[in-house]
């Protein structure tokens, strides 16, 4: 006999069923609950002017850019055939990339679902525009002498150093300032230093602040320092069909003007077909190393707050815990560390994949290259998680104090260093057995040994003003 289904049983079923029926043959729309990546689910509104860089849309603009910059350049040079186009005309040209809209990009992807090229669907999409600005008489000279990749190697860096500009130095630069601005703030702050995780000679809160501040600092000055290279030569860098043509021009020598003055570029200038992208390394390399500076400070962070040096600002209906209601958790800086991974393990990846190409030149780096926006936009969540923690950070000084008070050993380092001065015999070893020990040691058993040493009243009144508290040295 059939069991007969309870009615809870049936909704289920029809409700399975109908979903089965909308969904059948039709894909589900695109929206941040459906994205594979977090990028562009959970943290889209964190990286969201990303797209204007790394996207497909982004790529297909930069080449446009490119090619149009170029044929301009050939106009102003000018060659013969391209000499009486109006500079009114070339305005209108620059007007493509200028207005370029997510439109025009899908009419350049209708046109590689045809010639399943990407760098020749821009260039017959240019050939559109010039008909529409009564310039078909010089199509030809869209592309004129290049190969792909001189549009793809001048449109990729010139969108990371964009991104650089725009996006990432003025973020790095918010974080730098906040960090700033605790230093100034916490200068006067007297902190127990730790070292191996145990008490160490005192320091103040500013200057360990500062530290991240110079770290960051330096190697920013290096990023600043490496130029962004372009290929621009021709199918192997040489300028074999460009010196065909016009045999009596300067290809190198105009190639690296155009770099320089329409791109903003640096040319390389042996090349093969494709870029060298070392560079492009010393960029992922240098981007790396910044984002392992804001880890160190992110653990640092997280450290002090489970000390109870710091605790966080408070925002009203947020949830620590879904079981623990007094939780405050140090969720921006655990946030940062587990972006700067994903980050650092794609910059890793694009640094010792992209330099590496067989012979003139292989595919692997087309695919690779569209992955840089990744870590990219793992970088951008990570500090503008670390820069919410930073803003959240108040100082318990109370409980710093009170480390500093129940470590007062901490002034032997002292205490034996003067001793030094004074030629008394051992005091290493001595204040190492008064210190080196499983029991509490505190001020009054320090002034009982100061007591007890073979020196001058005048040393022992100086010794006996060491404190963990000012005892902080200079910087």
């Amino acid at each position: 006999m059939r069991k007969k289904l309870s009615r809870t049983k049936k909704i289920q079923i029809h409700l399975i069923y109908y979903l089965c029926r909308v969904l059948k043959g039709k894909r589900m729309e695109f929206n941040a609950l459906t994205a594979i990546s977090p990028v562009d689910g959970r943290y889209h509104s964190k990286v969201e002017n990303l797209w204007k860089y790394f996207s497909e849309y982004a790529l297909i603009k930069y080449r446009v850019f490119a090619e149009i910059e170029y044929f301009i350049a050939l106009c102003e040079y000018p060659l013969p055939q391209l000499k009486n186009i109006s500079k009114e005309k070339l305005e209108e040209l620059r007007q493509i990339h200028q207005q370029f809209s997510v439109e025009n990009a899908t009419r350049v992807k209708e046109i590689e679902s045809v010639t399943n090229h990407d760098v020749k669907a821009v260039e017959y999409f240019l050939k559109e525009k010039f008909e529409k600005l009564g310039l078909e008489k010089y199509r030809e000279f869209i592309h004129f002498g290049l190969t792909s990749q001189d549009a793809n190697n001048t449109a990729l860096p010139k969108s990371i150093h964009d991104a650089l500009d725009e996006e990432y130095y003025p973020l790095l630069q918010q974080v730098t300032e906040k960090l700033e601005e605790l230093a100034e703030k916490w200068k006067n702050i007297p902190m127990l230093a730790k070292t191996h995780g145990q008490p160490a000679s005192p320091t103040k809160l500013g200057k360990e602040i500062k530290v991240f501040i110079e770290r960051i600092q330096i190697q920013l000055a290096q990023l600043h320092a490496v130029p962004c290279h372009a290929k621009f030569g021709g199918a192997t860098g040489n300028f074999n069909a460009h010196h065909a043509a016009y045999p009596e021009i300067d290809w190198p020598q105009f190639a690296n003007n155009f770099c320089r003055e329409k791109l903003g570029l640096e040319r390389s200038q042996y090349t093969t077909q494709i870029a060298h992208y070392d560079n492009y390394a010393s960029i992922f390399d240098a981007l790396k190393r910044i984002n392992n500076i804001i880890l160190d400070l992110d653990r640092d962070m997280w450290s002090y707050i489970s000390m109870n040096y710091f605790k966080q600002k408070i925002k009203k209906g947020e949830v620590g815990s879904s079981t623990m209601p007094h939780k405050v958790n140090p969720i921006d800086f655990e946030n940062s560390e587990g972006n700067i991974s994903i980050a650092n393990a794609g910059f890793e990846q694009l640094a010792a994949k992209l330099p590496v190409s067989r012979l003139q030149r292989d595919l692997t780096d087309s695919t690779v290259t569209r992955f840089i926006g990744v870590p990219f936009g793992h970088t951008i969540i990570a500090l503008k998680s670390t820069l919410k923690g930073l803003n959240k950070l108040m100082l318990n000084e109370p409980a710093i104090k009170k480390d500093l008070e129940n470590n007062v050993a901490v002034v032997a380092e002292a205490i034996q260093t003067i001793l030094r001065r004074e030629f008394y015999p051992n005091p290493y070893e001595a204040l190492k057995d008064l210190t080196r020990k499983n029991e509490v040691i505190d001020m009054p058993a320090i002034h009982n040994f100061i007591d007890n040493l073979d020196v001058d009243e005048k040393i022992k009144k100086e010794l006996k003003k060491i404190t963990p508290q000012n005892y902080t040295g200079v910087f």
